[in-house]
């Protein structure tokens, strides 16, 4: 009989976040209370922490595995060990299972293991700290230094893109995001009341971007770095980057080290990201307000109220920074915070080149950044700004992407991200208010759905030149202060706008809503159509279909294609699925798409009582709602920068052993090297044991 899982600490309020996550990851943004307002018992709520027995029990049955369960990647340098029988359930065949989503789904569980389903395998492809670069040392967790740190893969990997290295068989170009580091994870003995020098100059060197070469091996799935590559690279966050678009050189973004507000030093929080069609990169940057100091020193009204509507406030830093670098003191240096919030565009495969923080796309706090081209070439962006009650985006490029491998191609695609104009999402339902009782009661349609439209906010031209289509702001205004922007023209709040997707195969779009634990809260935003439940715990993903499918569309419909959470809580819907053949999922993150259509979704700060997984849900036929966990995570960690190719996946195990009360001495997981080694955040890669296709 399947037991209640233990109670995970948690950060009420952040979904199933440790405190710990929710201080050095996003300097407490979410914090809050999360009661349960449900009539029905909410499986995961505060009292009992736990999935309750019936779910339980009714998610083992849907794991399709007659006598084994799911291979694990446990603590210490075995892989692969089966975990323990699971329960007789449905047998996975052929025909069983949207294609693509053909293997035995993963129970809910708290091990300290990667656990994936029974006929895979996994390997960890990179770890936090392994040498990329000529002349880096290899990793030693006890002589960590700056020098060593920048030329070694970054901390807390989240977004992964993997290019084709043209060439060179079997190999690959992986780049991965470093959203942010843990210093009590990080060294023995810290003193966050007092970090040093060389700890926060290894930080700076954590943070920021990686590229590097990867190759398969032939006789399976697995993939391991090649070190030492010339493509190998390391960004940080004191390299240099350049500001381009509207709002380079604005006044806003100028300061004493940069007079002409055209370059920047570094990148910051990291989180999720895409992968444009000319072949670069574009990675989002997220919660970076947190590591500006002495924004209570602000005594300007303006100046201040702009500060706060990015969650910028306080004295002293979290991790100090601002006593060794000035530009991290916003009493010295009131502009630097504007210089990020951007998404940055790198290209892979010019070691050599600045990487640009493209200021047309606007700036807020970016989740992701996911591009699509029109009918006739020109670049969409779809963007989420990770915040309660805040909004999500698109930009459309007025310029076409020239085709070819010249050059001359190459320079102007990467001029594609400067010029076009930025939109901001309202959605109307079409039930009355009256049916959206705050519980997720389907209103009387039996759908969540309705229209919307694009907003346009400012367009950009050639030279910098940008126009501004919201009274009372300028243009620079609009794109440095994007979100006071947004609520100007009235766009709709959302319940934390995370990953933006469109489906390559059908053209429609998913918005990951991760969660919000405030809405509903006197004062506070109350439920409406696309955000149907008070105090959210769980999440939705959003359907968007834009006019005609044109991605340059200024209007679309919507629906609400899953409503997450417990499938015996009558609040949930799984696009019309029968609630019994699912897996439970709660706090959907980042998506990304397989080769057949499929959706996957990463989960962060599940609410379940289970770790963090990977899940896989059929869009389209008959199928559509059928949603399986692929995989969970190890204790403390976080699912992120999922990758699915014909036969591998890839996640970044963001985090691992990130628990109220952990730290180098008391390690919360053993993962991924077993006991006395330090845990260390990873990329992993998943294969089926025969070589065959993921889930067919």
């Amino acid at each position: 009989m399947p037991k209640l899982l233990p109670i995970i600490t948690s950060h009420q309020g952040s979904g199933g976040r440790s405190a710990l996550t929710c201080r050095f990851r996003c300097g407490d943004a979410c914090f809050g209370e999360v009661p349960n307002t449900s009539e029905n018992e909410y499986v995961g709520d505060v009292i009992a922490g736990a999935l309750s027995r019936r779910s339980m029990m009714r998610a083992a049955a849907v794991v399709t595995v007659a006598a084994t369960a799911g291979s694990t990647l446990i603590a210490g340098p075995g892989v692969g060990e089966a975990a323990a029988a699971a329960p007789e359930g449905r047998t996975a065949g052929k025909g069983r299972g949207a294609r693509g989503l053909r293997f035995a789904p993963v129970a809910p569980n708290t091990k300290d293991a990667v656990t994936v389903p029974a006929g895979y395998e996994q390997n960890v492809v990179i770890r936090w700290g392994e040498p990329i670069l000529r002349g880096a040392p290899a990793f030693d967790p006890d002589r960590q230094t700056a020098k060593a740190q920048a030329g070694q893969f970054g901390y807390n990997n989240d977004f992964l893109s993997l290019l084709p290295l043209r060439g060179e068989h079997g190999r690959q170009v992986l780049v991965a995001n470093h959203e942010y580091t843990d210093e009590i994870l990080m060294f023995k003995g810290y003193d966050p009341e007092n970090p040093t020098r060389e700890q926060v100059e290894i930080a700076w060197a954590a943070h920021g971007l990686s590229v590097v070469v990867v190759e398969g091996e032939r006789k399976s799935g697995a993939l391991r770095a090649v070190t030492r590559h010339h493509l190998n690279r390391r960004l940080t966050a004191t390299s240099r980057f350049r500001l381009t678009g509207p709002a380079a050189g604005s006044d806003l973004v100028r300061t004493k080290a940069d007079p002409r507000g055209t370059t920047v030093l570094g990148t910051l929080n990291n989180c999720s990201g895409g992968t444009t069609p000319w072949g670069t990169t574009l990675h989002g940057e997220e919660n970076f307000n947190q590591y500006f100091a002495n924004a209570v020193q602000v005594t300007d009204p303006k100046d201040a109220a702009r500060l706060k509507r990015y969650g910028v406030s306080g004295a002293a830093s979290e991790r100090k920074w601002e006593w060794f670098d000035d530009r991290f003191d916003l009493a010295k240096e009131p502009n630097e915070a504007n210089r990020f919030g951007w998404v940055v565009e790198l290209d892979p495969f010019d070691p050599d080149s600045t990487p640009r923080k493209r200021t047309a796309l606007g700036r807020f706090k970016h989740e992701a950044a996911q591009p699509r081209l029109t009918d006739d070439g020109r670049p969409v962006v779809y963007m989420g700004d990770d915040e309660k009650f805040d909004y999500f985006y698109k930009f459309v490029g007025s310029k076409r992407m020239a085709k070819g491998k010249s050059r001359a191609a190459h320079e102007h695609n990467l001029t594609l991200l400067d010029e076009g104009t930025l939109y901001v999402a309202k959605l109307t339902g079409d039930s009355p208010a009256a049916e959206i009782d705050g519980k997720g009661t389907l209103p009387q349609d039996g759908e969540f759905d309705g229209s919307g439209r694009w907003i346009p906010l400012a367009t950009a031209g050639p030279g910098g030149k940008a126009v501004s289509h919201v009274e009372g702001m300028t243009a620079e205004e609009v794109y440095v202060f994007t979100r006071l922007a947004g609520d100007k023209v009235g766009a709709t709040k959302m319940d934390r706008p995370e990953d933006i997707e469109p489906s390559p195969h059908t053209g429609k779009v998913y918005v990951a809503l991760t969660n919000n634990s405030d809405r509903g809260k006197p004062g506070k935003e109350g439920a409406d159509e696309a955000n149907p439940r008070d105090l959210n715990k769980h999440g939705q993903v959003l359907e968007l279909t834009e006019r005609r499918n044109r991605a340059d569309a200024t209007t679309f419909a919507w629906s609400l294609f899953l409503v997450a959470g417990d499938p015996d809580d009558p609040s949930t819907y799984f696009a019309g699925f029968p609630k019994d053949r699912v897996s439970p999922i709660s706090c959907p993150d980042n998506v990304a798409f397989d080769p057949h259509g499929n959706l996957w979704l990463s989960t962060d700060g599940n609410r379940l009582g289970s770790h963090d997984g990977l899940f896989g849900v059929a869009t389209r036929g008959e199928r559509r709602g059928e949603l399986k966990q692929f995989l969970t995570m190890p204790t403390g960690a976080e699912t992120c920068g999922p990758l699915i190719q014909d036969r591998r996946v890839l996640v970044a195990v963001q985090h691992p052993g990130e628990v109220d009360g952990a730290s180098v001495e008391k390690p919360a997981s053993t993962w991924p090297d077993g006991p006395g080694k330090l845990v260390r955040p990873s990329v992993v890669s998943v294969w089926r044991e025969d070589g065959r296709d993921i889930g067919v």
